[in-house]
Protein backbone atom coordinates (compact mmCIF):
# COMPACT_ATOMS: atom_id res chain seq x y z
CA UNK A 1 0.00 0.00 0.00
CA UNK A 2 2.88 2.38 0.74
CA UNK A 3 4.30 1.71 -2.75
CA UNK A 4 0.95 2.61 -4.24
CA UNK A 5 0.79 5.79 -2.16
CA UNK A 6 4.23 6.80 -3.43
CA UNK A 7 3.28 6.00 -7.01
CA UNK A 8 0.19 8.18 -6.74
CA UNK A 9 2.26 11.07 -5.41
CA UNK A 10 4.71 10.80 -8.30
CA UNK A 11 2.11 10.80 -11.08
CA UNK A 12 2.14 13.98 -13.15
CA UNK A 13 -0.88 16.26 -13.32
CA UNK A 14 -1.64 19.20 -15.61
CA UNK A 15 0.79 18.11 -18.33
CA UNK A 16 1.26 20.19 -21.47
CA UNK A 17 0.09 23.69 -22.28
CA UNK A 18 -3.12 24.64 -20.51
CA UNK A 19 -5.68 27.16 -21.78
CA UNK A 20 -6.37 30.34 -19.91
CA UNK A 21 -9.76 31.33 -18.54
CA UNK A 22 -10.80 34.89 -17.78
CA UNK A 23 -14.13 34.70 -15.92
CA UNK A 24 -14.75 38.42 -16.43
CA UNK A 25 -15.39 37.65 -20.09
CA UNK A 26 -17.67 34.67 -19.46
CA UNK A 27 -21.06 34.69 -21.21
CA UNK A 28 -24.32 35.38 -19.45
CA UNK A 29 -25.51 31.74 -19.31
CA UNK A 30 -23.78 28.50 -18.36
CA UNK A 31 -25.00 26.73 -21.50
CA UNK A 32 -23.06 29.20 -23.66
CA UNK A 33 -19.84 28.70 -21.69
CA UNK A 34 -20.32 24.92 -21.58
CA UNK A 35 -20.71 24.83 -25.35
CA UNK A 36 -17.50 26.84 -25.75
CA UNK A 37 -15.59 24.49 -23.46
CA UNK A 38 -17.01 21.34 -25.06
CA UNK A 39 -16.03 22.53 -28.54
CA UNK A 40 -12.56 23.41 -27.25
CA UNK A 41 -12.24 19.86 -25.89
CA UNK A 42 -13.24 18.48 -29.29
CA UNK A 43 -10.65 20.67 -31.06
CA UNK A 44 -7.99 19.62 -28.55
CA UNK A 45 -8.58 15.95 -29.38
CA UNK A 46 -9.95 14.96 -25.97
CA UNK A 47 -11.24 11.41 -26.20
CA UNK A 48 -15.00 11.09 -25.68
CA UNK A 49 -15.44 14.73 -24.61
CA UNK A 50 -19.18 14.10 -24.28
CA UNK A 51 -18.67 11.50 -21.54
CA UNK A 52 -19.95 12.56 -18.12
CA UNK A 53 -20.40 11.14 -14.64
CA UNK A 54 -24.04 11.01 -13.55
CA UNK A 55 -24.56 10.86 -9.78
CA UNK A 56 -27.94 9.97 -8.28
CA UNK A 57 -29.33 8.96 -4.90
CA UNK A 58 -32.44 7.02 -3.99
CA UNK A 59 -34.79 7.40 -1.06
CA UNK A 60 -32.12 6.05 1.32
CA UNK A 61 -29.74 8.85 0.34
CA UNK A 62 -26.92 6.53 -0.74
CA UNK A 63 -25.22 7.96 -3.84
CA UNK A 64 -24.41 6.03 -7.00
CA UNK A 65 -22.30 7.27 -9.91
CA UNK A 66 -21.69 6.02 -13.43
CA UNK A 67 -20.33 7.38 -16.72
CA UNK A 68 -22.79 8.14 -19.53
CA UNK A 69 -22.79 9.99 -22.83
CA UNK A 70 -24.34 13.45 -23.08
CA UNK A 71 -27.27 13.25 -25.48
CA UNK A 72 -27.77 16.95 -26.02
CA UNK A 73 -28.17 20.35 -24.44
CA UNK A 74 -31.73 21.57 -24.85
CA UNK A 75 -34.02 24.19 -23.35
CA UNK A 76 -34.54 22.00 -20.26
CA UNK A 77 -30.82 21.39 -19.74
CA UNK A 78 -28.26 18.60 -20.09
CA UNK A 79 -29.79 15.43 -21.57
CA UNK A 80 -29.15 11.73 -20.94
CA UNK A 81 -31.13 8.52 -21.44
CA UNK A 82 -32.00 5.83 -18.91
CA UNK A 83 -34.04 2.68 -18.55
CA UNK A 84 -36.74 2.89 -15.89
CA UNK A 85 -35.70 -0.45 -14.39
CA UNK A 86 -32.03 0.48 -13.98
CA UNK A 87 -30.51 1.68 -10.71
CA UNK A 88 -30.41 5.25 -11.97
CA UNK A 89 -33.99 4.94 -13.24
CA UNK A 90 -35.18 3.78 -9.83
CA UNK A 91 -33.14 6.47 -8.08
CA UNK A 92 -34.68 9.17 -10.24
CA UNK A 93 -38.18 7.85 -9.61
CA UNK A 94 -37.57 8.17 -5.85
CA UNK A 95 -35.58 11.37 -5.94
CA UNK A 96 -35.57 13.28 -9.27
CA UNK A 97 -32.35 15.19 -8.73
CA UNK A 98 -28.87 14.52 -10.08
CA UNK A 99 -25.36 15.87 -10.54
CA UNK A 100 -23.25 15.71 -13.68
CA UNK A 101 -19.46 15.97 -13.84
CA UNK A 102 -17.40 16.53 -16.98
CA UNK A 103 -13.59 16.37 -16.82
CA UNK A 104 -11.33 17.12 -19.77
CA UNK A 105 -7.86 16.23 -18.45
CA UNK A 106 -5.94 17.51 -21.47
CA UNK A 107 -7.29 21.00 -20.75
CA UNK A 108 -7.46 20.64 -16.94
CA UNK A 109 -11.09 21.67 -17.08
CA UNK A 110 -14.06 20.43 -15.11
CA UNK A 111 -17.76 21.30 -15.23
CA UNK A 112 -20.25 20.35 -12.51
CA UNK A 113 -24.01 20.56 -13.03
CA UNK A 114 -26.65 20.07 -10.31
CA UNK A 115 -30.41 20.22 -10.52
CA UNK A 116 -33.82 18.65 -10.92
CA UNK A 117 -34.24 15.88 -13.48
CA UNK A 118 -37.25 16.12 -15.79
CA UNK A 119 -38.34 13.43 -18.29
CA UNK A 120 -38.97 14.16 -21.95
CA UNK A 121 -42.30 13.24 -23.52
CA UNK A 122 -42.61 9.68 -24.92
CA UNK A 123 -42.28 10.81 -28.54
CA UNK A 124 -38.98 12.60 -27.91
CA UNK A 125 -37.68 9.66 -25.87
CA UNK A 126 -38.63 7.23 -28.66
CA UNK A 127 -36.92 9.39 -31.29
CA UNK A 128 -33.75 9.48 -29.20
CA UNK A 129 -33.83 5.70 -28.80
CA UNK A 130 -34.32 5.06 -32.52
CA UNK A 131 -31.38 7.34 -33.33
CA UNK A 132 -29.04 4.93 -31.51
CA UNK A 133 -27.03 2.25 -33.28
CA UNK A 134 -28.57 -1.21 -33.80
CA UNK A 135 -26.29 -2.83 -31.21
CA UNK A 136 -27.16 -0.30 -28.53
CA UNK A 137 -30.88 -0.72 -29.21
CA UNK A 138 -30.57 -4.51 -29.11
CA UNK A 139 -28.92 -4.39 -25.70
CA UNK A 140 -31.46 -1.94 -24.32
CA UNK A 141 -34.40 -4.03 -25.54
CA UNK A 142 -33.26 -6.86 -23.29
CA UNK A 143 -34.32 -4.81 -20.25
CA UNK A 144 -31.89 -6.62 -17.95
CA UNK A 145 -29.51 -3.84 -16.93
CA UNK A 146 -27.78 -4.50 -13.58
CA UNK A 147 -29.46 -7.90 -13.15
CA UNK A 148 -27.25 -10.92 -12.24
CA UNK A 149 -25.62 -12.70 -15.23
CA UNK A 150 -24.63 -16.37 -15.10
CA UNK A 151 -21.95 -16.19 -17.81
CA UNK A 152 -20.88 -14.13 -20.82
CA UNK A 153 -22.20 -16.72 -23.24
CA UNK A 154 -25.72 -16.09 -21.96
CA UNK A 155 -25.22 -12.38 -22.63
CA UNK A 156 -23.92 -12.94 -26.15
CA UNK A 157 -26.79 -15.25 -27.08
CA UNK A 158 -29.41 -12.84 -25.74
CA UNK A 159 -27.88 -9.85 -27.54
CA UNK A 160 -27.63 -11.81 -30.79
CA UNK A 161 -31.31 -12.75 -30.60
CA UNK A 162 -32.27 -9.20 -29.70
CA UNK A 163 -30.26 -7.83 -32.62
CA UNK A 164 -32.21 -10.12 -34.95
CA UNK A 165 -35.42 -8.57 -33.57
CA UNK A 166 -34.08 -5.08 -34.25
CA UNK A 167 -33.16 -5.99 -37.81
CA UNK A 168 -36.63 -7.44 -38.39
CA UNK A 169 -38.41 -4.58 -36.56
CA UNK A 170 -36.24 -1.43 -36.77
CA UNK A 171 -39.06 0.62 -35.20
CA UNK A 172 -38.96 -1.25 -31.88
CA UNK A 173 -38.57 1.01 -28.83
CA UNK A 174 -37.52 -0.30 -25.42
CA UNK A 175 -40.35 0.12 -22.87
CA UNK A 176 -39.39 2.47 -20.09
CA UNK A 177 -36.49 4.00 -22.02
CA UNK A 178 -36.64 7.71 -21.25
CA UNK A 179 -34.70 10.78 -22.25
CA UNK A 180 -34.06 12.96 -19.19
CA UNK A 181 -32.83 16.51 -18.74
CA UNK A 182 -30.97 17.92 -15.76
CA UNK A 183 -32.55 21.34 -15.26
CA UNK A 184 -29.62 23.18 -13.69
CA UNK A 185 -29.81 25.01 -10.40
CA UNK A 186 -26.05 25.54 -10.36
CA UNK A 187 -23.25 25.03 -12.89
CA UNK A 188 -19.60 25.35 -11.89
CA UNK A 189 -16.65 25.77 -14.25
CA UNK A 190 -13.16 24.87 -12.98
CA UNK A 191 -9.93 25.68 -14.78
CA UNK A 192 -6.85 23.99 -13.39
CA UNK A 193 -3.50 25.77 -13.07
CA UNK A 194 -0.01 24.29 -12.76
CA UNK A 195 0.74 26.61 -9.83
CA UNK A 196 -2.53 25.52 -8.18
CA UNK A 197 -4.11 28.94 -8.69
CA UNK A 198 -7.24 27.28 -10.02
CA UNK A 199 -10.12 29.41 -11.28
CA UNK A 200 -13.68 28.52 -10.29
CA UNK A 201 -16.75 30.26 -11.63
CA UNK A 202 -20.24 29.25 -10.49
CA UNK A 203 -23.51 30.10 -12.19
CA UNK A 204 -26.35 30.12 -9.66
CA UNK A 205 -29.94 30.26 -10.85
CA UNK A 206 -31.65 33.48 -9.79
CA UNK A 207 -35.28 33.75 -10.85
CA UNK A 208 -35.31 33.42 -14.63
CA UNK A 209 -31.64 34.37 -14.95
CA UNK A 210 -28.21 33.57 -13.56
CA UNK A 211 -25.91 35.03 -10.93
CA UNK A 212 -22.18 34.51 -11.48
CA UNK A 213 -19.94 33.93 -8.47
CA UNK A 214 -16.18 33.33 -8.20
CA UNK A 215 -15.16 30.61 -5.72
CA UNK A 216 -11.94 29.96 -3.86
CA UNK A 217 -9.96 26.99 -5.21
Amino acid sequence: MEDLRQLLRELDVFEGELPGFDPSGAPETPTELFTEWLLAAVRAGVREPHAMTLSTAGADGNPTARTLILKGLGPEGWQFASDGGSVKGRDLAERPYAALTFYWSRLARQVRVRGEVVPADPAESAADFLARGAGARAEALLGRQSQPLSDLGERDTAVRESLARVEARPDLVAPGRTLHSVRPESVEFWQGDKARRHTRLAYLRSGEGWKRQLLWP
